[in-house]
């Protein structure tokens, strides 16, 4: 929770001189960025294979009948685990939870009935468009303005540099679904700043679970009850919605939501890999430069965080 003031107690012994402490200050700021990076990346591998995993699931419940064993299974579990508190909490924490919630469970259920009509490849590519406009409209530097654009050419290149042969359905349910993944950045970022460790996460995706479990009985009916079905629910669950979102969470409060959105360029790279071991879709020459561009875009973010922390921690 102190980690991102720790550096600015460096400067608590006024005696020592500038060149001994320098060493040792680089290395405190390089670890408190990557950190919440690493948080970051291993929600993305996670989410990844776990969308894959969808994929394969949809044949036996249908697009939104998995949303709905995503978010109940995962709202289950952390309600167990985390055990949040409902009282002690104001009119706008809870406003807060709720938009959460609602976020979150658009993002899954526009997201699923996306790559039930396209690949997941170009799916994740559209839908990370809404992160990256994030970027740019909350970013204040402009060197991040060359990280997103240089992100953005890998989003492209990777979805083949156009997208005029899908399903125009599909395209809009991942462009919709990239506008609510902008919203879960800024509302997870807010209820982690008002809930203690993943309370708000356990009770949004409860909220989301809630909103989503009739549409999913709607279309899937009995099949939602088959023992294969929820045992693979529940992994998609787990892999997709509890790891990968309580890292995030965590990460956001120690990460800007303008540096955490340009990261997650790196999700077309790694939905294309999670195709490739799971669903058998090679890689193109193409692919492979546009991961080489998101990976870089996102290196420069990294660097660029950690430069400035480096500039302001004297200051504090």
């Amino acid at each position: 929770m102190t980690t991102p003031e720790a550096p600015s107690t460096a400067p608590a012994t006024p005696t020592t001189t500038a060149t001994p402490a320098d060493p040792t200050g680089p290395a405190l700021s390089r670890r408190a960025a990557l950190g919440p990076v690493g948080l970051v990346l291993a929600g993305g591998v996670s989410v990844q294979f776990g969308g894959a995993l969808a994929v394969k699931l949809m044949s036996r419940a249908g697009a939104l009948g998995v949303v709905s064993l995503r978010l109940l299974v995962a709202a289950v579990i952390l309600l167990l685990v985390c055990r949040p508190r409902l009282r002690g909490h104001s009119r706008t924490d809870w406003g807060t939870v709720v938009v959460f919630g609602i976020a979150m469970a658009a993002m899954n259920g526009l997201f699923y009935q996306s790559v039930d009509r396209i690949p997941l490849g170009p799916a994740v590519t559209l839908e990370v468009l809404g992160p990256l406009a994030l970027s740019v409209l909350a970013s204040r530097r402009a060197i991040n303005l060359v990280w997103a654009g240089l992100a953005l050419a890998g989003v492209f290149l990777l979805g083949g540099g156009g997208f005029s042969g899908l399903d125009p359905l599909g395209v809009a349910f991942a462009l919709g679904a990239g506008a609510m993944w902008a919203a879960y950045i800024i509302f997870s970022a807010r209820t982690g700043r008002r809930f203690p460790q993943a309370d708000g996460l356990a009770l949004a995706m409860a909220v989301g679970a809630v909103l989503f479990l009739p549409l999913g009985i709607a279309e899937s009916g009995t099949k939602l009850l088959d023992p294969v079905t929820i045992g693979l629910g529940a992994a998609v669950a787990v892999l997709s919605s509890v790891l990968p979102y309580t890292l995030e969470l965590l990460a956001l409060r120690r990460l800007p939501a303008s540096t955490f959105a340009i990261m997650m360029s790196l999700e077309p790279a790694l939905a294309a890999t999670a195709g490739f071991l799971i669903l058998h879709q090679s890689l193109a020459a193409t692919e492979a430069i546009a991961i080489a561009l998101v990976i870089a875009a996102s290196m420069g973010a990294v660097r660029t965080q950690v430069g400035r922390r480096r500039r302001v921690a004297p200051e504090a």
